[in-house]
């Protein structure tokens, strides 16, 4: 029997097992009878890809993977190219849920839930920079880079008071490391897995020791179905009390990444290591 029919066969099954609860709760959230889930494949925070088989691992697998086996159903996970990508898929509906941050902007095109997590962020700078907190970057005369679209690029254009910001459509780690040896930047704000992850065998470089911005990673559905939001909500706060989503985290090994507090868009804590 090959893959594709035997996962056929276990989907035909699940559902076929499902109570009538599950059958509601799936119609809602899942109405086409597959949980079809779309998240942001370079971000670590919530998920990675596996560059040879293409599974994907992290949070957004065992959040998806939770809700699935609650409503009854299979799902299907898929990697999106960023956050344009997330949200259109969202809102046409080729998406039943998303995994993307909060930001106001965004919330003008979708819903999003409660944060199930916080991603903070920080820079990355020189070796040899006098830079040593992030209260140090913002003053005359610093140009800081930031990946353009990105939730500390948002963030960075509306709290900067002093530096210079550089947003750079698709700028990595290893290009802002290459800035910043040619000094043509002083600092690369990004979150702060990213930054850890991907510095590591790069010469010449550091990752600050705090944080100037806590990312507020969140679902999202299509706008103006309360009830979805309302399943949503409280299945998150079932994970967070269970250690669900602590777990979650830690097999995933981030870092600068925590549980989120319960509605803890209202009462945002603030940056820390």
């Amino acid at each position: 029997m090959n893959h594709r029919r035997f996962a056929l066969i276990a989907a035909s099954l699940l559902c076929a097992a499902r109570t009538p609860a599950q059958m509601a709760d799936s119609q809602q959230l899942a109405p086409n009878g597959m949980l079809r889930v779309a998240f942001l494949k370079d971000n670590a925070a919530q998920g990675r890809v596996d560059p040879a088989t293409g599974a994907v691992s992290g949070p957004v697998a065992d959040i998806t993977r939770e809700l699935a086996r609650r409503l009854g159903v299979p799902f299907e996970i898929t990697p999106a190219a960023g956050v344009r990508a997330v949200l259109d898929s969202v809102k046409t509906r080729a998406a039943d849920i998303g995994f993307l941050a909060f930001d106001a902007t965004r919330a003008a095109e979708v819903d999003f839930t409660e944060n199930y997590e916080l991603a903070y962020n920080s820079y990355l700078v020189r070796a040899d920079s006098p830079l040593q907190k992030v209260a140090d970057a913002d003053r005359p005369g610093i140009r800081i880079a930031a990946r353009k679209g990105d939730s500390g690029e948002l963030y960075l254009s509306r709290s900067l008071q002093r530096a210079e910001l550089k947003s750079i459509p698709g700028l990595d780690v290893a290009a802002a490391a290459k800035m910043l040896a040619a000094s043509e930047i002083d600092a690369f704000g990004t979150n702060r897995e990213r930054l850890v992850a991907e510095s590591s065998g790069v010469p010449n470089v550091r990752v600050l020791s705090d944080n100037f911005f806590a990312v507020e990673q969140a679902l999202i559905v299509s706008k103006g179905d309360p009830a979805r939001l309302a399943y949503l909500n409280r299945f998150l706060d079932a994970l967070r009390s269970s250690g669900f989503l602590q777990a979650a985290i830690d097999r995933a090994h981030l870092h600068g990444v925590e549980v989120a507090p319960p509605s803890s868009r209202e009462n945002r804590p603030a940056g820390k290591p």
